[in-house]
């Protein structure tokens, strides 16, 4: 599962790629605790690295499968 994650005031987006079988609803979960208590988002991608950002600076999380965004060609 891949998130991306838009950061106020910056163009790029945070791109985490998630393990094989991430759970996306405890993914939902654990966004809008961050987001509700004001702390950090943390996520662990598949690697093991981990990602944090401050809830703060969350513009929004776009949750979503690796194969969506993988696609390759000219729209027809």
């Amino acid at each position: 599962m891949d998130v991306r994650i838009g950061v106020t005031y910056t163009a790029k987006e945070l791109e985490v790629e998630l393990p094989e079988g991430a759970d996306a609803d405890k993914v939902k979960a654990d966004v809008e605790a961050a987001l509700a208590s004001g702390g950090v988002l943390w996520l662990t991608d598949r690697k093991g690295r981990q990602v944090g950002v401050p809830a703060e600076k969350v513009a929004y999380v776009d949750l979503g499968s690796a194969a969506d965004s993988r696609r390759i060609g000219f729209a027809g």
